[in-house]
């Protein structure tokens, strides 16, 4: 069944490949903060129009210091290119009715109320889903729509700590600490899109979309991997390696003769002769403490003696273009701008120049899906609040322009933030 509002997809797609390749698809984010601004933006990125309503005093993010370029933070332009922005109070029938509006003319909704919150704004749900059964409907929660904890509050570092997350980062025998990025919102964020774009496909075949819960709880608790096999094949709590590896001795950072931080991931029999030999170390390689990899994890403090001395007589960069002559990864530890001026350098638009026509301007992180047969339009300046509310209601949603000015002026609809 298809809404009687939405352009059936071609056959062939989008036969100029502009746009990407969810061009054609309409998303309401009514998101706030990071893990769903976050998937959005994702969407976005990906070529979907993405409509970002939002409260009259705006996603709280906007506020967050210390940066901000006309108003608007750093926090909050590094997760909303490419939107168009409506500040609307759903408190009001007015606005609530506009919302419904916009839900009955999108492909998907993405939202990150805490459980029960959509009930008592107003949108139910299911009746929605009854309505109009070819709509996607993502929710992300910290703990997900049902079980015990579904009505506690989450944030990133709670959800780091509960999941298992922040008991294994930090050094062995110092407190945990907390990622250096916010994995917990970021992941759900991710996983989200991921949801959304399964049941897009899905759509596609049988004409119906579908509910998704995410929960920033599930999404940590996926990301421990082998971690969480190890522990419940030996009921032990894995502890906190630091930069080192459980199980590859030679997986590791280490400091060189200038203090510089480096990594070598040496992680093969034929990577481990070579590390010895750029090391000068070849006796090691028939060391029976070290012949092998079971005897190398069972001697590893030994080794990790012998490594960092051998290692503190070069510099960092010496030591990783000797290592990676002889086809043992090795790399430096950038610092963040580092990392962003050789992202830069690659050309692989991992950096991008964000420009308005009103004169603002901010550098942000790209794209990291590339495909070869979809030209994305160029990424657009987050949206000021309120920015694109008269051409969503008058363009969009075909509201008469008097209209609009009366929900304006009775506060339903914030003006625009210039």
């Amino acid at each position: 069944m298809t809404s009687p509002h939405l352009t059936p997809p071609q056959p062939d797609g989008d036969p100029t490949g502009t746009g990407g390749p969810l061009h054609g698809t309409t998303v309401l984010d009514l998101t706030n903060f990071l893990s769903g601004p976050y998937c959005t933006q994702i969407l976005a990125d990906l070529g979907a129009r993405v409509i970002k309503l939002e409260p009259p005093d705006g996603d709280s993010s906007r506020a967050i210091p210390p940066h901000f370029v006309a108003g608007d933070s750093a926090y909050y332009l590094g997760n909303n290119r490419s939107k168009e922005s409506i500040a609307v109070d759903l408190k009001r029938p007015e606005g609530l009715k506009i919302a419904q509006d916009l839900i009955d003319r999108v492909d998907v909704v993405v939202e990150n109320f805490r459980p029960g919150v959509c009930q008592r704004l107003g949108f139910d749900v299911e009746e929605i889903r009854r309505r109009r059964p070819e709509l996607v409907w993502a929710s992300i929660s910290g703990f997900g729509q049902d079980g015990p904890w579904r009505d506690r509050p989450a944030y990133d570092l709670i959800v780091q700590a509960l999941s298992g997350v922040m008991s294994l980062t930090g050094e062995p025998g110092r407190p945990s600490v907390r990622l250096g990025i916010p994995a917990g919102d970021l992941v759900a964020g991710m996983f989200a899109a991921i949801g959304v774009l399964a049941a897009l496909a899905d759509r596609a075949r049988c004409g119906r979309g579908d509910q998704i819960d995410v929960a920033m709880l599930d999404c940590q608790l996926s990301m421990l991997s082998y971690q969480a096999v190890y522990s419940m094949i030996d009921g032990k709590a894995p502890q906190r390696q630091g930069s080192r590896h459980d199980s590859i001795p030679t997986y590791r950072s280490f400091v060189a003769g200038d203090g510089r931080e480096f990594v070598v991931t040496a992680n093969t029999e034929r990577m481990w002769r070579e590390l010895c030999a750029a090391l000068e170390l070849d006796g090691l390689v028939d060391d029976p403490r070290f012949d092998s990899a079971g005897s190398r994890l069972k001697n590893k403090e030994a080794l990790w003696h012998l490594l960092e001395s051998a290692f503190a007589r070069r510099p960092a960069a010496e030591w990783v273009a000797r290592l990676a002559a002889r086809r043992v990864p090795a790399a430096l530890i950038k610092t963040v701008p580092e990392a962003i001026a050789d992202a830069r350098e690659a050309g692989r638009e991992m950096v991008l120049d964000l420009g308005h026509d009103d004169g603002r301007k901010v550098s942000v992180i790209g794209n990291p899906v590339k495909f070869t047969d979809h030209r994305p339009a160029a990424p657009a300046f987050p949206p000021h609040l309120g920015e694109n509310a008269h051409a969503l209601l008058n363009g969009f949603l075909g509201y008469p322009a008097q209209r609009v000015r009366e929900l304006q002026e009775t506060g339903v609809l914030a003006p625009p933030r210039r």
